[in-house]
């Protein structure tokens, strides 16, 4: 509220400087603003009646009796130099008047809603929440996201102890449905045409030959997929050709061949173990950061990458993934020791953090929230691959220098 709509005078009073009497007949004339003339003529001089010739008289200046204002001495616009307007009386602008052009009642009241007004009001910085309303909110519905989770933790853990290949196939199929969802944003926002069947093959076939002939079967695969891309996207006209093959190169690496270093995990004689050590490690991460960060993150980690990453939550993504790579590695892996879990879990922080904050760059750069919507209160497939993708390498290559590739 405006200090200028306050205590609005009485009608039909005069105003008095020192030794100057303004006569009661301009005094009753109508004013700018005061809703009989048109505000927008500010600088309109007002003429004595009484006389010959036309004369200029300028308002006196009034002192302010309830000594408000801002630092200069002035709450409210004025009409020039030493005249400026205040409260409790009708200034130049006719801040003291209702809509109607009357005098306002006694007492504080709003001032009419005019455009100014809004515009002001508009502009006006937005008042302090209630208590309460400030506390932090978890933005997916987290009843769906749990119960999602359950559900895909029980199919892991199932396909993974009861029989290697069909977990194998889980692979294959996150993989497949991953270089979908990807693709499929790419062509949606960028125009971006990556050859899907290709890639979901070579996908395939990289993912399984990994886990028969390993990391050199994993490389070949690899290879003979980025030739099969190359030549598919041939049959199509030779416009953004380089584009279309690089974006599906792009493809290839990132979902398959990162998924590979999983099957390469899994077929060793400790497999599934070391599977469930890169599966726990990576969603302890992800809580802690997440459970860190909500509590006590202040500080951004990459606000123009993902504004809701703090520097907070990765050192509590660090502390929870060390605790429990200490743990696992103590009794999940044959002949590993807690110290070399805590160095795992560290670089699992670190790896998991940086895919998360990469898939953020990608979803940015493609203007979207999720990649998919196949998993609710999770997004999709790529949403919950993120973080395992660029992990898989380093998990597999750190178990092979601490207790071999069994």
């Amino acid at each position: 509220m405006n200090d200028s709509s306050w205590g609005a005078p009485q009608p039909h009073t005069g105003y008095r400087g020192t030794g100057d009497q303004v006569p009661s007949a301009p005094t009753a004339m109508p004013r700018p603003g005061d809703g009989h003339l048109p505000a927008h003529d500010v600088s309109a001089p007002v003429h004595d009646v009484g006389g010959d010739a036309a004369q200029t008289r300028r308002m006196p200046t009034v002192s302010d009796p309830q000594g408000s204002g801002d630092k200069n001495g002035r709450s409210g616009p004025s009409d020039g130099p030493g005249d400026p307007a205040r409260p409790g009386r009708p200034g130049l602008h006719g801040s003291a008047y209702g809509a109607a052009g009357g005098p306002a009642p006694h007492g504080r009241q709003e001032p009419p809603q005019g455009p100014q007004q809004q515009s002001q009001d508009a502009s006006a910085p937005a008042p302090a929440p209630a208590a309460g309303e400030g506390k932090k909110r978890a933005g997916r519905d987290l009843r769906a996201a749990i119960g999602v989770g359950l559900v895909l933790g029980v199919v892991v853990l199932a396909s993974l102890f009861l029989y290697k290949p069909v977990f194998l196939g889980v692979i294959v199929v996150a993989v497949a449905v991953g270089l979908w969802e990807l693709t499929s944003r790419l062509k949606e926002r960028k125009g971006i045409r990556a050859p899907l069947v290709p890639l979901a093959l070579g996908g395939a076939a990289m993912t399984i030959a990994g886990y028969l002939r390993g990391a050199e079967g994993a490389w070949i695969a690899m290879a003979l997929t980025a030739l099969a891309v190359l030549v598919w996207r041939m049959a199509q006209p030779p416009s953004d050709y380089l584009r279309d093959v690089t974006a599906g190169l792009f493809a290839a690496f990132y979902v398959p061949f990162l998924a590979t270093f999983v099957a390469l995990m899994l077929a060793a004689d400790d497999g599934p173990r070391r599977v469930l050590t890169f599966l726990i490690l990576t969603v302890v991460s992800d809580t802690g950061a997440y459970a860190v960060g909500w509590r006590f993150g202040k500080r951004k980690l990459a606000p123009r990458i993902s504004p809701g990453k703090t520097r907070e939550g990765l050192i509590g993504a660090v502390a929870f993934a060390m605790a429990a790579g200490a743990l696992c590695t103590q009794f999940l892996i044959d002949g590993g020791s807690w110290w070399q879990g805590l160095l795992l879990g560290l670089a699992v922080a670190l790896s998991a953090t940086l895919g998360d904050l990469g898939e953020s760059m990608i979803k940015r750069d493609l203007g979207i929230k999720d990649m998919g919507t196949m998993l609710p209160g999770h997004g999709g497939i790529m949403d919950r691959l993120d973080s395992l993708l660029p992990t898989a390498p380093v998990v597999w290559l750190l178990l092979v220098v601490f207790v071999g590739a069994g």
